[in-house]
Formats: structure tokens, C-alpha cells, sequence
């Protein structure tokens, strides 16, 4: 089956109330391209609640342009450039919702949505005050050693959006070597889709297969300014221009500059 799609028809998949899960690591294969073709086109993706293992400069896009609701992360920023600067401002203000998480609270709710079942337990955050903050996630007992344990609740996604190296027209791709948690959305969300950096007839072997993604969209030099090894490489001063105009109150401008090209 050839799924391959526009930009555009991959944006228009998102809709109101999603949890988006976006791709790549830090400022490592952000799916760039394909948040700015949502923003630019699709004006019912709103109230969204974004799930990264890490979030960067994609997520602060739509922070910054009021599209989400809520933040499920454990790590926000920019790396070596900083703060999240619309997300620390939105955050600061309480304009979001910002859900307590961890590397293993998101391990684990990923985990027990992938086994069907409601949570699944561990001993991370035992000792911690990190419950405090998340009436949802409960200490139960071990039915076999009486043990406490925490019980993460199982964590669903609507769509997911992975920026690759290269995809075939039925949905395999490559990402590379730093896969992050790329493969573990494309299994939680009930619409993985995949932009590539290029597109071919057919790949051999592939990190993601095709019979989990909905959707293949070409997306050459799809996640700058971040960085997409071996391909390209970031580019810092667009990261520092983008924080330095923030943090000068232009974000609608440099956002309307951004979104016109």
C-alpha cells in the first residue's frame, strides 16, 4: 500500500484535544517541517497535550502559539542554549498544565499501555515526593511479597510524528542511531505518521515498520534548525536568534516569518 501523503494531509490527521507525541531527541530529528505545516494549516489542532521523553524547540512553537493544553516531558529546553523560552514563560504564568514526569514514569506508562493493561509497577519514585504531585500515580501492594510499589498509570496517544532519514512508500523507515523513544510511540499511538528526509521505493531493513505508520510525508531538511546526523548538522544561531527574539517579545513575528517560508 503506498502511503505517502503531503505535509499538509499529515497535519490534517491532528485534531482537537490530541495527545501529540513528537519524535527525536533534544534538538537531535525534531519533527520541525511538520510543525510548522500544522500551525500554518491547521487551526482546529488546538487544546493539545504534547508527550516527549525530551521536548525542545518544536514543542515551544506551539506552546508559544497557544495550541497546548498540556505538557507530559522530562526534560523541556534547548540543550547548551537554554531555556524553553515560551514554555518557561507559559509555564511561569500557569497558561498550561505541566504533568509531573520522569524517564521511568514514561517508561512505565508507555509500558502498560503496550501490555493492555491499566498500569504497571515499579519501585521508581519510592522515597521521593514526586507522588505529592501526581494524585493519579498510586502505591499498591504486591500481591506476593507485600512490597509497596508505585503503580504508573498506562499512557495513551493519539498521534505520533517522527522525523527519519529515509521511509519507503509503505511506511518503513530509518532513523538512525540515536532512536530515542521513537519506536515505542510509533507502538502507543493509534496514528504514527513519518516524515522523511528522503523517500524511496523500498528499504530492506527499517527501525520502524511499516505496518505501524498511517502515513509517509516527504519533508527534505524537515528538522532544522535541529539537527539530523549524518545528514546536517543543527544550526545554532537560528536556536539563538529564536531565543534572543523571544526573550525580546517578537515570538509572534518570528513565528509569522517562520511559518511564511
Amino acid at each position: 500500500m503506498d502511503k505517502t501523503v503531503s505535509l499538509s494531509e499529515a497535519a490534517a490527521l491532528v485534531f482537537a484535544g490530541s495527545t501529540l507525541a513528537l519524535g527525536g531527541m533534544t534538538l537531535y530529528r525534531r519533527p520541525l517541517a511538520f510543525t510548522r505545516t500544522l500551525l500554518r494549516e491547521n487551526s482546529a489542532a488546538r487544546d493539545l497535550t504534547l508527550l516527549c521523553f525530551t521536548a525542545g524547540i518544536e514543542s515551544d512553537l506551539l506552546v508559544g502559539a497557544g495550541r497546548v493544553r498540556s505538557v507530559r516531558s522530562c526534560y523541556f529546553g534547548l540543550e547548551a542554549f537554554g531555556l524553553a523560552p515560551m514554555f518557561t514563560q507559559a509555564a511561569g504564568e500557569g497558561a498550561i498544565k505541566i504533568v509531573e514526569e520522569s524517564e521511568a514514569s514514561i517508561a512505565f506508562g508507555i509500558r502498560a499501555s503496550l501490555a493492555d493493561v491499566g498500569f504497571m509497577p515499579s519501585r521508581a519514585w519510592m522515597g521521593t515526593d514526586l507522588p505529592r504531585l501526581r494524585p493519579d500515580v498510586k502505591k499498591i501492594k504486591d500481591p506476593y511479597s507485600d512490597e509497596e510499589l508505585i503503580a504508573f498509570p498506562a499512557i495513551h496517544c493519539d498521534v505520533a510524528v517522527i522525523h527519519a532519514l529515509r521511509a519507503d512508500r509503505t511506511g518503513n523507515a530509518v532513523i538512525g542511531g540515536n532512536p530515542g523513544m521513537d519506536l515505542e510511540l510509533a507502538l502507543l499511538a493509534d496514528t504514527t505518521l513519518i516524515t522523511t528526509e528522503e523517500l524511496v521505493e523500498k528499504l530492506d531493513k527499517a527501525d520502524i515498520p511499516g505496518p505501524l505508520v498511517e502515513a509517509v510525508a516527504l519533508a527534505p531538511k524537515g528538522a532544522l534548525p535541529t539537527s539530523c546526523h549524518p545528514l546536517y548538522w543543527l544550526d545554532g544561531e537560528a536556536i539563538i536568534d529564536y531565543t534572543l527574539r523571544c526573550r525580546a517579545g517578537e515570538f509572534e513575528q518570528y513565528l509569522l516569518e517562520a511559518l511564511d517560508k
